[in-house]
This record gives structure tokens, C-alpha cells and sequence, in this order.
């Protein structure tokens, strides 16, 4: 991928998290682009670092979690890239791009959203931080995206609390404050995780609309490896803090080489399968952050597995062929020879 093709870069992001029981490695060296004006997924079980990472791309990172090593680059359309990281989570800087440039749509709308104050307060807000104008202008503004984003009688509810709204009313709101600055990237946090499938669907088609109308890059966290399939352009798998293969997205589905990667395709519900087949499942679980395995992460759940060899050597992340990387004992040689 080419420099004017990239939009975000991260390379050997590391976020810790510094607890009195010990160090935890919530992201641990990931590497990966986001590419300009398409669609990133990222995929994996709860505790792969998926929305650490996210978050780290906007310095959001609380204490006791920090990062201590890697770039994000933000490449702007002119001058030289950014490095987000440098410039910290507090500070004129950080604050000029993070929800004007990049924004997050959060996992959860009811505590994304301050119960005490109208969704109007709430959407003005986000212009008012980043734009010049108004408070007139801004309430103007902020009507037109509730209305684009598919909110009922819009300024009627300008001054409607978080509660009295359903929950796909309330992800809409969501949708609306982080658009509103019309942003060059979208970084949705599984956003349709506690939607009935119907409002699923139409969340995912508004995303897709705006993303098309407004020509913006969208990093997408999610379980579901249907709305993969149905939207991403590049997909990232992401296991115990690092990144265990990145594809496009036909290449992910038609030839996995990560076990994690196949066995997470294997699990997924198929129409053709015959009567009471059972379902495919990935033994085990994934390790306590305290207790990672040695030599690859994965080795422990593994199908594959090189006795004498998975457990001692770490894994590199390696190209197999161009815009196709895996980290993975099985394709050393291939990958070296692809390389060379």
C-alpha cells in the first residue's frame, strides 16, 4: 500500500496496562494500515486487544494502561505524517484531531452518553470544541445530522434525554455526534453488539451510506465475521495483543493460513450443513493476560501445533505475498523465500 493510499499507520504499537497484580500486555507490538477512504475490520475474541488498540489510536488510554512504544502516523492530505503517540493524550494537539478528524462510535450508547444532559447539548458540544461558528449555527448543524442519521422529528429531539430513547435511537445519536465534525475517520467499537438484528442491518447501512457520502475510512471492531464478509475491504485478526494475520478481505475468507484465522471461520453457522452437525468451536480459552504462554500465543489452542517448536519460538510477522502477512511458525521458509 502506498503512502497516498494510507491514512493511518501504526507500527509496533505496545499498550500496558500497570496493575498491583502485574504488567498487562493489552496490546503488545501491532502492526497494520488503515487504508484511505475504505473499510478496516478487525476481528477476534474479547481480550485480543482489538478496542485497546482503538483506543490508543485516540489517546484514550486511563491510567493504570499507557503506551510505551510503537507510531501511529496520521497521514494528512498535506505536509508530513503525524505521530499521534507523540503528542500525548492531553494538549491542544491531540485535541484538534481526536473527534474532529478521528472519531469513535463507543461499544455501549448508554454509557457513551451523559444521562443528565439533552442529546442536543451533547451533539452541539462536539461542534462547538472543533468548529468556529455559533451556538445558533452549531444547533442547526447538529438537527441536519440527527436527521441524516435517521432520527425521528430531529429537532423535537434536540431536547430528549439519553433514557427516553430506544437503544438503536440511542446508537444513532452516537452515529450523529461522531459525524457531525465530519471526520476522516470513523473507528466504530463493535457498535451493533447490544442491537436486535433489524436495527443490526440498518446501523450497518447508514455506516455504509455516510462512509460513501462523505469518502471517509472506517476501522470496524467487531465478533461478527457475517458483517466482515458483508463490509470490510482489509481485515485485521487480532489474538492476545497482536496481530496474527492481515489480508484483503477475500483473501481472509477463501484462504485463511492462520489456524486462528480457519478455526474462527470454522465456527461460523452455515445454512448447507447437514442435520445435527455439530458446530465447530475453538478448544480452550484465552489466556490470562498474566499468564501468557511462551514462544507463539497461540500454541496452547492450536490444531497445528509443532511440539518442541510452537512453545519455544516466537512467531515474526511475516509477508507471505504482497498485502498478505501472517504471524505463523508453519510459513517461515515460505515466507522468507517470498521475501528473498
Amino acid at each position: 500500500m502506498t503512502l497516498n493510499q494510507t491514512l493511518i499507520s501504526v507500527r509496533g504499537l505496545k499498550t500496558h496496562f500497570f496493575t498491583d497484580e502485574g504488567v498487562v500486555k493489552a496490546v503488545d507490538g501491532v502492526d497494520f494500515d488503515i487504508p484511505r477512504g475504505k473499510t478496516l475490520c478487525v476481528v477476534g475474541e474479547s481480550g485480543s486487544g482489538k478496542s485497546v488498540t482503538a483506543r490508543s489510536i485516540m489517546q484514550l488510554i486511563d491510567r493504570p494502561g499507557k503506551i510505551v512504544a510503537g507510531e501511529v502516523l496520521y497521514y494528512r492530505e498535506e505536509g508530513k505524517p503525524i505521530d499521534i503517540v507523540q503528542l500525548g493524550n492531553t494538549g491542544k494537539d491531540i485535541r484538534s484531531i481526536r473527534g474532529n478528524d478521528i472519531s469513535l462510535i463507543f461499544q455501549e450508547p448508554m454509557t457513551a452518553l451523559s444521562p443528565i444532559h439533552t442529546i442536543g447539548n451533547q451533539v452541539t458540544e462536539a461542534i462547538l470544541l472543533h468548529q468556529a461558528i455559533t451556538k445558533e449555527e452549531a444547533t442547526e448543524r447538529a438537527i441536519q445530522m440527527l436527521a441524516r442519521v435517521g432520527i425521528p422529528k430531529p429537532k423535537e429531539r434536540m431536547t430528549s434525554y439519553p433514557f427516553e430513547l430506544s437503544g438503536g435511537m440511542r446508537q444513532r445519536v452516537c452515529i450523529a455526534m461522531a459525524l457531525v465534525c465530519e471526520p476522516v475517520l470513523l473507528i466504530a467499537d463493535e457498535p451493533t453488539t447490544a442491537l436486535d438484528v433489524t436495527t443490526q442491518a440498518n446501523i450497518l447501512d447508514l455506516i455504509f451510506d455516510l462512509q460513501q457520502e462523505m469518502g471517509m475510512s472506517v476501522m470496524f471492531i467487531t465478533h461478527d465475521l457475517g458483517v466482515v464478509a458483508e463490509i470490510a475491504d482489509e481485515v485485521v485478526v487480532m489474538y492476545l495483543g497482536q496481530v496474527v494475520e492481515q489480508s484483503d478481505v477475500d483473501t481472509i475468507f477463501h484462504n485463511p493460513k492462520h489456524p486462528y484465522t480457519q478455526a474462527l471461520l470454522k465456527s461460523i453457522p452455515k445454512l448447507d450443513l447437514e442435520e445435527r452437525h455439530r458446530l465447530e468451536q475453538i478448544r480452550g480459552m484465552v489466556p490470562h493476560p498474566f499468564n501468557r504462554p511462551s514462544g507463539c500465543s497461540f500454541h496452547t489452542r492450536c490444531e497445528q501445533i509443532m511440539r518442541g517448536t510452537c512453545e519455544r519460538i516466537t512467531p515474526q510477522y511475516l509477508e507471505l505475498e504482497p498485502g498478505h502477512s501472517v504471524r505463523c511458525l508453519l510459513y517461515q521458509d515460505e515466507a522468507k523465500e517470498v521475501n528473498a
